[in-house]
């Protein structure tokens, strides 16, 4: 049996190639404020394999994207061990573009600090008298570049995008962009529509798109996971204060509220943060996790 090695390691993910094809590995690890914690989270790595492969399936009428299968039976006997059992997608190589395409239907986070400094996010002039979490008149795209591990993304302007696609495909800059942008709000209105109706609202998410071997724009990466977007509880949502999450922004919370934690979780933070990605998964897709 032939051995694979990660030939990237990201902060919570590991990318295997197998010649014509890669595969995506989810793993338990969980990372908060761009550094990994010492713990880990049981099956996550699975919740966000499958919950991705739902997503690209429920958007493969706007845009293609890179999933082959998550079958392990469609992989390398090396990938059918319990170690990479559902948390694991093969996936079409893809030249990936260096801007993350960052998506608020809300006004939360960071996005709600700079609101209230200077009335903007990310450059971006909004109406006076928001409150916190409040709806915004219309999503928003605010990307950003990819940092490396320990370092911190940059919100960017859209022109800014413009000239980092440029610098790289001279000539296609602007064409691009605006395909990221127009693709990122479209993608985001379809399911955080379907996504309220089953109870949960995306506050905001993000997206990484990559170029074929033709050329074409592909929706790549994971997509709509826990780890990539806020997802709050529709029943008792009320604008003016935090929300409750789905997503990981419980364990950013109980970081801020412990300093000295050094970035290493109780075992009930841990449980819960499992509970909310096995409910958010089984509201979203209407399926039990087994």
């Amino acid at each position: 049996m032939q051995e694979y090695k990660p030939v990237k390691e990201g902060k919570v993910r590991e990318i295997y190639d197998i010649g014509d094809s890669l595969i995506m590995t989810a793993t338990d690890r969980i990372s908060a404020f761009d550094v990994i914690l010492k713990n880990e989270v049981p099956e996550k790595g699975a919740i966000l394999t499958q919950m991705s492969k739902f997503w690209f399936d429920f958007t493969s009428d706007i845009i293609p994207n890179h999933m082959i299968s998550t079958d392990a039976a469609d992989m390398p006997e090396f990938f059918r061990t319990e170690r990479f059992h559902r948390n694991s997608m093969k996936c079409k190589k893809l030249e990936m573009l260096p801007v993350e395409c960052i998506v608020r239907g809300f006004i939360t986070g960071s996005g709600w600090i700079s609101y209230q400094e200077n009335g903007t996010v990310c450059g971006i002039a909004l109406p006076e008298g928001l409150l916190e979490s409040e709806q915004l008149p219309e999503p928003i795209y605010t990307p950003s570049t990819k940092a490396e591990i320990g370092d911190h993304d940059e919100n960017v302007s859209f022109e800014r995008t413009v000239e980092i696609l440029e610098r790289d495909y001279p000539g296609k800059g602007e064409q691009y962009a605006a395909r990221l942008r127009d693709d990122t709000l479209t993608l985001y209105t379809k399911c955080a529509n379907y996504a309220r109706e089953r109870g949960i609202i995306i506050a905001d998410t993000k997206f990484e798109f990559g170029l074929d071997e033709e050329g074409n724009v592909v929706l790549g990466d994971e997509m709509l996971t826990p780890d990539s977007s806020r997802f709050w509880p529709l029943d008792g949502y009320k604008p003016g204060q935090a929300q409750p999450s789905y997503d990981k922004q419980y364990v950013r919370d109980w970081l801020k509220a412990n300093p000295d934690s050094d970035y290493e979780l109780p075992d009930d933070v841990i449980a819960r943060t499992a509970a909310k990605y096995r409910e958010a998964y089984e509201l979203l897709t209407g399926t039990t996790w087994n």
